[in-house]
């Protein structure tokens, strides 16, 4: 094996590391503390948490989602180390890195925790400056958040309006605030009018895949009223479509 791909082989793994940790961490305790088996909550050392050795307490192994993330990162690192995407390795590692960590996080908690979406916001006005300007940044960043903004009540109002109309009560809103903040800080990454093409891949993704997910549920006749899943890797993914 090439020496070189060492790089991105070992950056890739310590990057799902990190995703994993945060991942594991960040959802249940709102802090960072040390890494627990997720079976009895015994402390987990660093190395026993890197190797994916079982835990030292009970003797239970780690969810397969850990290494399906350290196997993922890796290999997407790979891809931008041998292809030069236009952003560069090292600002390309950081943003796969940040979109695995949103995706993983949302499909397992439907949750895009406030901290992270602030880190996100951060990394997107620094990462949108350098390659847009200042000024197209901000307006990406404010259309991303308005445009998503406006279909969060929308979803407010027509789920409230379904259940008043079959006498019923919900507090399902279609759209997680967290999706919001996420789109403001997709909205500085891509600048303006590069939010709109992320925005409208994302949404597009999406009703395909709601369409898809209709489709199964009545076959399956397990249909149900307010049937919802996580809406954040769709728009992680028409935003990574454009940057990459």
């Amino acid at each position: 094996m090439n020496a070189s791909l060492t790089i991105p082989i070992v950056l890739g793994w310590l990057a799902g590391w990190l995703v994993n940790y945060l991942a594991d961490v960040l959802p249940r305790t709102r802090r960072l503390t040390p890494p627990q088996c997720a079976k009895c909550g015994t402390p987990l050392s660093p190395s026993t948490y890197l190797f994916f050795r079982p835990c030292p307490s009970c003797g239970a192994p780690r969810p397969r989602r850990g290494m399906i993330v350290q196997i993922a990162l890796i290999l997407l690192f790979l891809w931008v180390w041998l292809t030069t995407p236009r952003l560069g390795f090292w600002v390309s590692a950081i943003l796969l890195t940040y979109f695995t960590l949103v995706t993983v996080m949302d499909l397992e908690h439907r949750v895009v925790m406030h901290p992270v979406s602030l880190a996100g916001a951060m990394l997107g006005l620094g990462i949108g400056t350098w390659a847009h300007g200042l000024v197209s940044t901000l307006i990406g960043g404010i259309a991303g958040f308005g445009i998503m903004l406006v279909f969060y009540y929308g979803g407010v109002w027509f789920a409230r309006y379904l259940a008043k109309r079959r006498g019923q009560s919900t507090s399902e809103t279609g759209i997680g605030f967290g999706d919001v903040n996420l789109s403001g800080v997709l909205g500085l990454m891509l600048g303006w009018p590069g939010i709109l093409a992320g925005m409208t891949l994302g949404i597009l993704l999406a009703g395909a895949f709601s369409i898809i997910l209709l489709i199964i549920v009545l076959i399956a006749r397990r249909y149900q009223h307010f049937l919802t899943f996580p809406y954040a890797p769709f728009l992680v993914l028409g935003a990574a479509l454009i940057l990459f």
